[in-house]
């Protein structure tokens, strides 16, 4: 054996750094604390100013209902509800898709979810209460709940999704879009589109939109454990458009490095979701390489481009180069 190979049995971690991985002391360290000044995580940690803000900016994302602010307006969930009969509940400073209840339809004061359980008014307000209480936000500071527009996605990924509504999460540095993968719900993350709750991440190639490989629970799976769908070769329609929509998110937030999740609904096409400025690493996994090498060549790059068609060609050339 020789003394290299022998070092990366000892330290792994030498081989992780061979490979481009990206760790978390390293991304805190040397992107999210230098290129996302504190004053802004505001615009991103808040659901409902991150709407508003993409409202202004023209980006598309999913309707917003109503606000759920104080208990008291709980008392008033039947009149605001009445126009809607499928809807999402959201904390508003939620992270990692806790406390996101989806309704799919309802009939005579009940609801009925995506899993099948059915809910009262009253199971309907205790979760909205629970909201409010900061069971679910960040911090556990106290929150408000969202009621909005429910995604009808796209049925290009009917055969890789359970349950719930897949999306996209990219990356994005300095503007330009880096990797890009979907997250695909399963039984075991209950139609969530999380990967530590157990969702599928889908790798995807930044200059085709094509998907390549999957990810579950950091094994490689070429079919989606439920649904038995073969997750490689998926051709993402619109993807210049959502790399586009990627591109601009850093734009309206003023944030360097960020994660921007996106999903395609059937009617109305790419709509942003959320942004998040602590990306998770796990979309290496699923797209078999590092973000480092990436993440450095746009470092050391003195000027980038300010015109977005520009940073979307930019983010296939480093794709092809590193």
């Amino acid at each position: 054996m020789t003394s290299g190979g022998w070092k990366d049995r000892m330290f792994p971690w030498r081989r992780l750094r061979k490979l481009g991985i990206l760790g978390m002391n390293e991304r805190n360290a040397d992107f999210v604390l230098p290129y996302n000044p504190r004053s802004l995580y505001q615009l991103v940690d808040d659901k409902r100013r991150t709407k508003a803000l993409a409202i202004e900016f023209g980006i598309p994302v999913p309707r917003l209902y109503a606000v759920v602010e104080i208990e008291h307006q709980i008392e008033n969930l039947p009149r605001l509800l009445a126009p809607y009969d499928e809807f999402v509940v959201k904390p508003a400073h939620g992270s990692g898709g806790e406390g996101i209840l989806v309704v799919e339809s309802r009939s005579d004061g009940r609801y009925r979810r995506t899993s099948g359980l059915i809910l009262t008014e009253e199971d309907l307000g205790h979760h909205i209460s629970n909201i409010l209480s900061g069971m679910y936000s960040l911090g556990g500071i106290p929150d408000c709940a969202l009621i909005e527009y429910r995604v009808n996605f796209n049925p290009l990924f009917a055969e890789v999704s359970y349950l719930g509504v897949p999306d996209i999460r990219i990356v994005v540095f300095r503007g330009v879009p880096v990797m890009a993968m979907i997250r695909a719900p399963t039984r075991l993350s209950d139609g969530k589109a999380n990967l530590h709750q157990g969702a599928v991440g889908v790798g995807v190639d930044m200059i085709t939109g094509r998907t390549y490989n999957g990810i579950w629970r950091e094994c490689r799976v070429e079919e989606h454990p439920d649904t038995g769908g073969e997750l490689a070769g998926i051709c993402v329609p619109h993807w210049d458009d959502i790399l586009t929509m990627a591109a601009r998110c850093n734009d309206m937030v003023g944030m360097g490095y960020i994660g921007v999740d996106i999903v395609l609904d059937r009617d109305l096409g790419p709509l942003m979701l959320e942004l998040n400025a602590r990306p998770g690493l796990s979309i290496q996994l699923a797209a078999r390489t590092g973000l480092l090498p990436r993440l450095r060549y746009l470092e050391g790059m003195r000027h980038i481009p300010r015109d977005v068609p520009e940073r979307v060609a930019l983010a296939k050339t480093v794709a092809n180069r590193c």
